[in-house]
């Protein structure tokens, strides 16, 4: 006899391939997103009646957010951590004494384990794991903390809009991170906060670039397997990265006048240097988004990413102006050897090694020079790469 949950996903799996209508390149991205629509709605009595019957997860209790009228000076940020490795990390960042910290994606690996089944149980199972952790608990009480998620916390390995069960994932997400109702009351997880009073505004942006992302494309098939990632920039330029909706609300965001802005993003955006995922394979979402950055109102601008298990600094120019991205993966799940992986990955943009040992991300802000300070730090709380960037007010 076939399971609830099996007769669930084949469900959903079945309406949204039967409404997606096939063209000459493939399934349009249009009626893929239209199916995948379809498919979530076919869920819901399913998931109603779960929700019933299981208790999700919840985080420790966390310290509340700074309010909006404090000036920031220090934040911090990291992704990347898997809920059965060392927690070490955690009193690391604390000892750095930041205002906040991000935590930007993969902040679980729940899809290691995923048996296709539509309750997700490998996923609230890892939940329910990192949050019996002390260490993360005591990072909790003393730490504010803003959140979004990457593919291993969102569903599968490199999964997009295509998923079929991203509501109940992000039901799991928004209970386990108490996510503030502007958050629940939309599909995806996106927010934005404003800290600071007029002249020392910062803006946090955090992108949701999972829940409506258009699949990527592939190479084809060959014997070896590309050694660094498997995808091709879309040649299709309806595909999205983050959704009409998500992008109308970017653009109201970036028309809100702020003296530094924070744009967090999971996967990278400046470079190509690599061919997994990052907003280089959607050529065309990443140009509309530097768009967007360059037409913000006003002050300084700095892109946080994660997900690649190794950081570092990037540059590029944006109008007349540099464009920093700074990114920091993992906290306990790198690839390690720096030397090898800087050799193996050279990119015009990275003005560092790229740190292949865990590490995290602090920025610091001096208001008076205007300028913020990049680090990455180790394991043991050692600086392993350091740029100071002053801002144009733009």
């Amino acid at each position: 006899m076939i399971s609830r949950a099996s007769f669930a996903s084949l469900l959903a799996l079945s309406l949204a391939a039967c409404s997606a209508t096939q063209t000459p390149g493939g399934i349009s991205s249009a009626s893929a997103a239209s199916g995948q629509v379809e498919a979530d709605e076919a869920l819901v009595p399913y998931y109603d009646g779960l929700r019933e019957r299981v208790t999700l997860p919840v985080a420790p209790a966390g310290a509340a957010l700074p309010g909006e009228g404090t000036t920031l000076t220090r934040i911090a940020f990291g992704s990347c951590n898997h809920q059965s490795r060392s927690q070490h990390m955690w009193a690391e960042i604390m000892k750095k004494n930041p205002q906040m910290f991000m935590l930007i994606g993969d902040n679980i690996y729940g899809d290691s384990l995923w048996e296709g089944d539509a309750d997700l149980d490998s996923l609230r199972d890892a939940y329910a794991e990192q949050a019996q952790h002390p260490e993360f608990a005591a990072f909790r009480r003393t730490v504010p903390m803003m959140t979004t998620w990457d593919d291993h916390d969102f569903g599968f390995n490199d999964g997009g809009a295509d998923f079929a069960f991203r509501r109940w994932s992000e039901d799991i997400y928004e209970t386990f991170w108490n996510s503030p109702q502007a958050v629940r009351d939309r599909p995806g997880v996106y927010e934005s906060r404003m800290f600071g009073p007029e002249g020392q505004r910062v803006q946090v942006l955090i992108l949701d670039t999972r829940y409506f992302r258009s699949s990527f494309e592939r190479y084809p098939f060959t014997e070896e397997r590309p050694p660094l990632g498997p995808y091709v920039p879309a040649r299709d330029a309806s595909k999205t990265m983050l959704g009409n909706a998500q992008w109308q609300w970017l653009s109201q965001e970036l028309a809100k006048p702020a003296d530094l802005r924070l744009v967090v993003s999971s996967i990278q955006v400046i470079t190509n240097a690599h061919d997994y995922e990052s907003w280089e394979q959607l050529p065309a979402e990443r140009e509309r988004l530097m768009q967007a950055l360059d037409g913000a109102n006003g002050g300084g601008m700095l892109l946080l990413t994660g997900d690649r298990h190794a950081g570092g600094i990037y540059r590029t120019m944006l109008g007349g102006d540099e464009l920093w991205e700074l990114t920091s993966s993992s906290l306990n799940l790198a690839f390690n050897n720096t030397a090898a992986n800087t050799a193996r990955e050279p990119d015009p943009t990275r003005v560092t090694d790229l740190i292949s040992e865990e590490n995290f991300g602090t920025i610091d802000i001096d208001w008076a020079g205007k300028a913020f300070t990049m680090r990455l730090f180790g394991n043991q709380g050692e600086t392993r790469a350091e740029r100071t960037v002053r801002w144009s007010a733009r």
